[in-house]
């Protein structure tokens, strides 16, 4: 079987690409067949659990803005970016009928709030520009033919050629969807270089929160598996979510990333926006080796001093209260726990904390029980999880690293190195901040490569 040109991989970049591609070619009168193959039985199953199913498919920020948001090298998407701007995604899902709605953090979604709306509208595009979609075909093997083009092979025993061929097959992260970096070793195989690989925008797993005893030897150093059963620690910290708090990452005793807003403990351990705003450099640092700790901050706004102060006016209320007259220490210190932090963060915070509560034995038959009020306002301010690992590809949103963005022409995305191929999407060694970043990377990339392939 023939193809002008080919996509592997019918997910959001693929998708995009194969669009672009045809789009193009009508445009300038150009009949040229554009077939993507998907393994899948379906296209874009990882579009499906974007932003758990609501999926945030852009982020309207301009490219000052979003720019900072790409942790991998920025420029490598600059030229992709302007040629397919977030206001023109936008305008594109509209105009194939797909109302849109824009929320706090300049994040867009389908006013539906249905990722299959988002799937539907790029199918319905490709189908009506004329792409041909081969799903449930793997490809097996790429090489290069003596025309200069390209010869597919699938796992079956099918075959095509191509003339150009985009390499859209996404990262490693959520392998049910089909995204098991098969592309990697493919752009290797046609003489490309691939940086390091690990997962990103991740659960971090502090130490005690999982039960590691029957844990298997991680492939990856420092994957625990999310389904690790939690301690009782982990149990205590499991479905808290708190909102304004502050983080500190240490990577070998060092300060390497600050950041405020709201962090998420769950069945896997330290997510929510600021979780995995710093997941992508502990992640690094913890595979290559280093120590990884994080410092919370429950009272970012208020310095140790104010805290200690309104602290032990808080319990001296607390002391003059006549209902608090027969509480023992414990309790009192529990009242003003509940004065500090969310009910249901104490038995976590006491556990994680001891020192908070000592006893003092002044005979043998009397002791007495102190509670710490400066302990505890050094713990609001500095509550220190040494992180033991963290979730892999099995949950992670995106995959760090890829195909070398400095083998790639910028301005077509086209090889360097192998003419007429192309790469688009996470394949490349292109990750983002969640909020729509990694979505509006993906289109843009794929954008991008289909309007090459097809003018070239």
């Amino acid at each position: 079987m023939k193809s002008d040109i080919i996509v592997i991989g019918g997910g959001a970049s693929g998708l995009m690409a194969a669009y672009w591609a045809a789009r193009t070619a009508v445009n300038a009168g150009m009949d040229l067949q554009v077939t993507v193959l998907e393994k899948m039985p379906k296209p874009a199953r990882k579009v499906m659990i974007t932003g758990k199913g609501r999926c945030n498919f852009t982020n309207v920020k301009d490219w000052n803005e979003f720019s900072g948001h790409i942790r991998s090298t920025a420029s490598a998407v600059k030229s992709a970016f302007y040629n397919f701007t977030p206001q023109k995604v936008v305008d594109f899902f509209e105009s194939y009928g797909m109302e849109t709605v824009v929320e706090r953090g300049d994040r867009a979604f389908p006013a539906s709030y249905h990722a299959s709306d988002v799937i539907d509208t790029m199918v319905n595009a490709c189908l009506g520009a004329g792409v041909k979609i081969e799903l449930e075909f793997e490809v097996e093997s790429i090489s290069k033919n003596a025309k200069g083009g390209y010869s597919i092979s699938s796992a079956d025993g099918r075959n095509y050629l191509c003339n150009k061929l985009i390499i859209a097959t996404g990262g490693l992260s959520y392998p049910g969807t089909g995204s098991t970096g098969d592309g990697y070793a493919w752009a290797e195989s046609l003489g490309h270089r691939v940086t390091q690989l690990f997962p990103s925008l991740t659960a971090l797993v502090p130490k005690g929160y999982k039960d590691m005893t029957e844990a298997p030897e991680p492939e990856l150093s420092g994957h625990i598996a999310r389904e690790t059963p939690r301690t009782e620690f982990g149990d205590k910290l499991c479905g808290i979510q708190l909102k304004n708090v502050g983080i500190t990452l240490y990577v070998d005793g060092n300060v390497a990333q600050e950041e405020f807003g709201d962090i998420d403990f769950t069945d896997g351990g330290i997510e929510g926006p600021i979780g995995f705003q710093i997941s992508r450099k502990a992640v690094k640092s913890i595979v290559n080796g280093s120590k990884v700790k994080l410092s919370m901050d429950l009272k970012p706004g208020v310095s140790l001093t104010d805290v200690t102060t309104r602290i032990k006016e808080l319990w001296a209320e607390i002391d003059k209260d006549p209902r608090s007259k027969r509480l023992r220490e414990k309790e009192r210190c529990r009242i003003l726990l509940g004065k500090l932090m969310p009910w249901d963060l104490i038995p976590a915070f006491t556990a994680a904390h001891p020192g908070i509560i000592t006893l003092e034995r002044r005979s043998r038959t009397e002791t007495k029980v102190w509670v710490n009020l400066v302990t505890i306002a050094k713990a609001l301010k500095h509550w220190d999880f040494e992180i033991a690992g963290f979730v892999g590809y099995e949950r992670c949103v995106v995959t760090a690293g890829g195909v070398r963005t400095d083998e790639v022409f910028p301005k077509t995305l086209e090889s360097r190195i192998s003419p007429g191929l192309y790469f688009c999407g996470e394949v490349l060694d292109i990750d983002s901040d969640t909020g729509g970043y990694n979505l509006q990377t993906a289109f843009c990339t794929g954008a991008l490569a289909g309007q090459s392939a097809a003018k070239q």
